[in-house]
């Protein structure tokens, strides 16, 4: 890919064109029967997505790690459709992604109330200014990795019952949804994830959290390749540059100029999660691929790290087979003093 072509690619996440798959395309109770998990669903781009599908008369598991917070986010939706007919209905589920056995009992609890569960969106994360280098899951996991990575893949893994019974009782495939981030494009390392770093993270906040996400993609491909023959899909996407989260802790001077040049509302987050959750465009001959805000599918070929795409691919693909490696080593931290 040459120069020109990375800068477009990039500026055109920065500034993405118009949505075209937004809440008009679901139509009240339309999705009545589904059931959705939307981890960090009390907040930001996760708060906007439940909204959203809401109204589309399905089953929505708000899993946040505190339950006033997500009590007060669910009476706010409720509150902001009164008695709109065909509506659904918002359950909170308790997650904390920083400790292996909340994620366990989170699933366990899941899988108590329901038998299937149609798409998963692993949205819940961390920013890279609200960690300082250093900072530890509850079982001493570098907290980036450990979040974004090890307990996103254990939790997907954990629910794979449902997500196979759904796909299974339904006309279309059960779907995961990963979320990166456009900084895997500017600031990931070399081949996305150092291995030699795994376990302490990278001094440099960017860096660090780049990393990290680039890890989330490997994951989701690999995830793709594992489970395509049960039924479940898995994507990727860059939500969009967001007045949201993920830049909880960044100064207020750069907030105020990135609020006047490239932050836009998460609303328009929500939009790429939507679409990459049940745009009709993904398919089985698509499974894996990368999703541009605010839901534009993005081919192999132009990928900007084409790096990270060659290293993740498997040795016989001609690649680094850090996709096979990098969710290997994750399983292995599942039950680090986990009480598993």
């Amino acid at each position: 890919m040459g120069a020109f072509t990375k800068i477009r690619a990039i500026a055109t996440q920065f500034w993405p064109p118009p949505p075209t798959f937004t809440e008009a395309n679901i139509e009240s109770g339309s999705l009545a029967g589904k059931v959705f998990m939307v981890t960090g669903g009390n907040a930001g781009i996760g708060y906007e997505l439940c909204k959203i599908l809401f109204r589309s008369g399905a089953t929505i598991y708000m899993a946040s790690r505190s339950k006033e917070r997500a009590e007060a986010a669910i009476r706010s939706i409720e509150d902001s459709y009164g008695q709109t007919a065909g509506i659904g209905q918002i359950k909170f589920l308790h997650l904390d992604l920083s400790d292996i056995a909340s994620v366990r009992n989170a699933a366990e609890s899941f899988a108590q109330q329901e038998s299937k569960l149609n798409v998963l969106w692993n949205n819940a994360g961390i920013g890279a200014n609200a960690v300082k280098y250093g900072d530890k899951t509850t079982q001493g996991l570098e907290i980036l990795i450990g979040i974004h990575c090890v307990a996103a893949l254990l939790l997907a893994e954990l629910l794979q019952p449902q997500l196979k019974a759904a796909a299974a009782d339904g006309n279309a495939p059960s779907r995961v949804v990963w979320m990166s981030t456009i900084l895997v494009d500017t600031s990931a390392p070399n081949n996305g994830v150092d291995f030699d770093a795994l376990d302490t993270g990278i001094q440099s906040r960017m860096p660090n959290y780049a990393a990290s996400k680039a890890g989330v993609w490997m994951l989701s491909r690999e995830f793709a390749k594992r489970h395509e023959q049960d039924g479940i899909l898995s994507v990727t996407l860059n939500p969009g540059s967001l007045d949201a989260g993920s830049f909880r802790g960044t100064p207020s001077i750069p907030m105020f100029f990135m609020r006047l040049t490239i932050l836009h509302k998460p609303i328009y987050g929500a939009y790429t999660m939507l679409y990459a959750g049940l745009s009709p465009e993904i398919t089985k001959e698509n499974n894996g691929i990368f999703i541009f805000p605010w839901g534009r599918l993005v081919p192999d070929k132009d990928v900007v790290r084409q790096d990270i795409l060659k290293a993740m691919k498997s040795k016989e693909e001609g690649g680094l087979g850090y996709g096979k490696k990098f969710w290997e080593w994750c399983e292995s931290k599942w039950n680090v003093d986990s009480g598993a």
